[in-house]
């Protein structure tokens, strides 16, 4: 069968780009009998799975996403024949003329405390068109039990319509024990001998709770006799230091900004640092934290929606809106020896649930339902 692939999204950025990046890797490792199509947006992608036999590439014109979802890509689906169409990212085009498999990240927008951190118009224009994406697909891909949970709350869904298919961080995600590798990625970020690390983007401080980590960490840089520095890793992030007004001296001069982490490095620095701190506000699937089990760092992070979920028993969970109460869990973890080494391994076992083998496996065996169960309507 020929599977298409809406693939705008390798241009977006964030967690998604991440996974749709994964999910074509892992169909194509796994799956050398289907024949697959690449719908880009970009042509600066075309090349890039070229080496696979059963791959064609097309770059799809589109104005913008709208368009391009719902009318450049059902064109294409009819050009090049498209028995099943996976799109990795939240929307489905209401004309194409095959079955429609897409994953959702979140409920966000249905759910009014998690709806603050996205513009109205958004919100609006989300619940108004996704029951219209849920009746078009044949199956949804949900990345947590909490997102398939949330969606057959908000909407009139049959049974078996969103299935959980966890995925997991990229395979080159794991400890580094390498001298060398730690100290040539050391250098490159100009990172200290230890440290919390965190990770975020420059529109993205609300959602991870960036005001609330920078008043833990003022709270447990003036209560620790040998307080670690905080690095704070993501493009244009040293712009927080103006944002948030944090000082020159004392617990600002302690918060450091390597910049962009290359997904090459990611595992060294996981590696490297004593913490990682992540009580964010809102999470479907938090990628990092997988990354994190993976590299086996101990994790501190919120007792809230997706978190609980993914991290399990690796984690030290706190309330995100209690300042107080993160610093003293930072306090608590760095100095407990025992309880770094039992999160350590908790996380290195707990991130075996999360294979992109399995999640290759069970994808392709719902794209292929849908081409077994439209043949069978059609045999009627």
């Amino acid at each position: 069968m020929r599977i298409g692939l809406m693939l705008r999204s390798l241009d977006e950025g964030g967690g998604i780009s991440i996974y749709a990046q994964n999910i074509v890797q892992e169909l194509l490792r796994l799956d050398k009998q289907n024949e697959y199509v690449l719908f880009y947006r970009s042509e600066k992608h075309v090349g890039r799975f070229a080496d696979h036999a059963n791959v064609t590439e097309k770059v799809v014109r589109g104005a913008n996403k709208v368009y391009w979802d719902q009318v450049a890509i059902p064109l294409a689906c009819w050009r090049e024949k498209i028995d099943v169409l996976f799109h990795p990212k939240f929307t489905a085009p209401l004309l194409a003329p095959c079955p429609v498999v897409m994953a959702v990240h979140g409920a966000d927008w249905f759910i009014p405390e998690q709806a603050q951190y996205y513009p109205p118009l958004d919100v609006w224009l989300t619940r108004h068109s996704m029951p219209l994406y849920f009746k078009k697909c044949h199956t949804v891909i949900s990345v947590s039990q909490l997102t398939t949970d949330n969606f057959y709350k908000v909407l009139d869904l049959p049974p078996g319509k969103v299935q959980t298919v966890y995925f997991g961080p990229a395979r080159h995600f794991h400890r580094v024990t390498d001298g060398s590798t730690l100290a040539e990625v050391k250098a490159r970020y100009d990172l200290p001998d230890k440290f919390i690390l965190t990770l975020t983007k420059l529109q993205g401080d609300g959602r991870k709770n960036l005001g609330q980590i920078f008043e833990a960490y003022a709270r447990y840089h003036q209560q620790s006799k040998q307080p670690l520095p905080l690095v704070i890793g993501g493009k244009d992030c040293h712009q927080f230091r103006e944002l948030y007004h944090l000082p020159e001296r004392g617990y600002g001069q302690a918060v450091l900004f390597p910049g962009w982490i290359d997904q090459a490095d990611l595992p060294a620095v996981y590696s490297l640092a004593d913490l990682f701190l992540y009580p964010s506000n809102l999470e479907a699937f938090p990628i990092p934290i997988t990354e994190t089990m993976a590299c086996g760092t101990p994790i501190i992070t919120s007792n809230v929606n997706g978190l609980v979920e993914i991290a399990g028993d690796a984690a030290v969970f706190v309330n995100p809106h209690d300042p107080e109460a993160i610093a003293a869990a930072i306090t608590q973890v760095l100095g407990d020896e025992a309880l770094q080494i039992r999160l350590s391994k908790r996380g290195l076992a707990r991130s075996a649930q999360f294979s992109w083998d399995h999640c290759a496996a069970r994808t392709l065996a719902i794209l292929e339902s849908g081409v077994v169960r439209r043949s069978e309507v059609h045999a009627h």
